[in-house]
Formats: C-alpha cells, sequence, structure tokens
C-alpha cells in the first residue's frame, strides 16, 4: 500500500467525534487563563512595571499538566472518531461466484454434428464445467417456447448434473426459443441472493425475435455456442452476444471452452450491498491507545498536578 492510496482513503468513520475538540480548547484556554496570576494585575499596573514586578516568566512557559491533558484528549478524541485508510475485505470477497447455467432444449439441440447430440455434448460440457467449480453455487434453468427454474443455485453440481441428464425438448410445454425470458428469470434469481456471480448459456442458436427482446443484466453473460467447428456459427447467437454484451466462445474438441468459461465465471460480478449496508472500513484509532497510556502515567508522577 502506496502512501498515495493511504492519503485518498484516510477519513474518520465517525467525524461528528472531532466536535468535543471544540469543549476541549475551550477548557485549556480557560485553565491557562485562570492559572496566570498576571492576568489580575494587568488592569491595575501598568504593563511596563508589571514585567519587572513578575517573577517565574520562564517558567510559565513551560509545558505545564493542562497542555498535556489537552494532548491527551486530542489523541483520545481522534481515536473515538475512527481514522481509517484501509477497506475491510467483504466476507463474500473469497467466495466462489454463483452461477445460473441457461440450457436450451428445442428439437435443434438432438442435432448430431456434435456427437452424440448438440445436447449430450451440452452436457458433457456442464460436467466439465461444474467439476472445475467444485463448492461454487449453480443453478439451473431450462427453456425452449418458455423458461423454467429447475434449481436456484446450489453447491452440489452432482444434483445439478442429474437434474441437466432428466431434461429433454420432449418434456418441454411449447418448442421455440424464450431466451430473454430465461435471462430475465436467472438475473431476479441472482439479484435476490445478493451474491452477485454470472449467467452461462448453453445454445446452438438464437431466434431473431429474441434478439430484439433480450433485455442487458446485472450480472456478466457467457455463450457457449454449441456448433460443430466446421458449420458456421449461428448469426443470432453473435447478435444475442452483442446485445448482452456476452462472450461469445464455440465449443472445442478439448477443454479450451471449458477453461476459458471457468475463468469468466469466477470473475463474476461482486457481492452487492444490503440495504443500508455500506463498505466497511478497518478503524486505527487503537494505535493511538499506548500513546494516551503514556500521558495518563504522568498523572502517577510525584507532583506533576500542582507543578
Amino acid at each position: 500500500m502506496t502512501l498515495a492510496s493511504v492519503l485518498a482513503g484516510f477519513h474518520f468513520i465517525r467525524p461528528w467525534w472531532l466536535l468535543l475538540l471544540l469543549p476541549a480548547l475551550l477548557l485549556w484556554w480557560a485553565e491557562r487563563r485562570s492559572a496566570d496570576s498576571t492576568n489580575r494585575w494587568q488592569k491595575v499596573i501598568d504593563p511596563a512595571l508589571l514585567k519587572h514586578l513578575v517573577t517565574g516568566g520562564e517558567a510559565r512557559r513551560r509545558v505545564r499538566p493542562g497542555d498535556v491533558a489537552l494532548l491527551g484528549w486530542i489523541l483520545g478524541i481522534v481515536a473515538l472518531a475512527g481514522p481509517t485508510w484501509r477497506e475491510v475485505p467483504s466476507p463474500f470477497a473469497a467466495a466462489a461466484r454463483p452461477a445460473m447455467i441457461l440450457l436450451k432444449l428445442s428439437p435443434t439441440m438432438l442435432a448430431t454434428d456434435l456427437a452424440p447430440t448438440r445436447l449430450d455434448r451440452a452436457r458433457q460440457k456442464l460436467d466439465d464445467i461444474l467439476k472445475s467449480r467444485a463448492g461454487a453455487p449453480t443453478g439451473l434453468i431450462a427453456y425452449s417456447g418458455t423458461a423454467h427454474l429447475v434449481l436456484p443455485p446450489t453447491v452440489d453440481g452432482d444434483v445439478v448434473l442429474t437434474m441437466a441428464k432428466a431434461l429433454s425438448p420432449e418434456i418441454m410445454p411449447r418448442e421455440g426459443d424464450a431466451l430473454a425470458d430465461a435471462v430475465a428469470q436467472a438475473d431476479a434469481v441472482l439479484g435476490e441472493a445478493r451474491l452477485g456471480g454470472s449467467i452461462l448459456v448453453l445454445a446452438d442458436a438464437v431466434a431473431p425475435d429474441q434478439v430484439g427482446a433480450l433485455a442487458k443484466p446485472a450480472v456478466p453473460v457467457t455463450i457457449l455456442g454449441l456448433t460443430a467447428p466446421n458449420i458456421a456459427a449461428d448469426a443470432g447467437l453473435a447478435d444475442a452476444a452483442k446485445t448482452l454484451g456476452a462472450s461469445l466462445i464455440p465449443t472445442s474438441i478439448d477443454d479450451t471452452d471449458v477453461a476459458a468459461i471457468t475463468r469468466r465465471l469466477a470473475a463474476g460480478a461482486a457481492p452487492a450491498l444490503g440495504n443500508g449496508e455500506g463498505a466497511r472500513w478497518e478503524e486505527a484509532g487503537y494505535w493511538l491507545v499506548p500513546l494516551i497510556a503514556l500521558i495518563v502515567l504522568l498523572w502517577f508522577r510525584r507532583g506533576w498536578v500542582l507543578a
């Protein structure tokens, strides 16, 4: 941490405590005036003569108990005000980001250009992704002509994979493409959890009417295009990726696509702050406690208070 970053982030957590500095200064000033015996004679003796009648002028200019008390008071007030320059990391900062998987279940997903089928290849890739994200919350949404929440984010990857294997185009109530509804539903699920995360779409194509209906979610989106390398990717996938600000990753024969997706999901949106919750800062006022303790020890010195 550089000096510039420390100075840029320095502030007080409870700055209203600094208002106590005003009565502290007023009391110190009043004590100094009451302890100065010459103030009582200045009204009746000429100042030119008074300075020759007063002894101990040099002694009055030394550090007095009131001065030390003022220093201790100032340090105590500053400590209570909560000086800080370092933000406390969020308890969720190191946690794995959740992800919502959007699995398309239209009849086109049964094409065999990706052996054995596009849907089976999607399940295989999902299996690899879940293994690479072991312990990270993952949810599942199935969509075709309609979108349906299958699982909210769960750390049990085996359950997610089991549910994905049980899904097929035959069980969907209507054929078609409801990607826009699926994205909106995934965004809502992640938004309610307030843990950030991202969305992963496993699809072979996107209908033109869906591109215009898409709304960019609050979390990043990644699309895995499920088409064979020797077949031109669906133009709707590229259009949808542009609309969503998503990364479009083609399916690869190795784990290159899985590695890219894993990196994207790991860098998902950060957790959102709750209502009334702000950034948390680490207090540094306790560093002043030893100095305050040393000042208090002076009051145990014989004759100090009467000095």
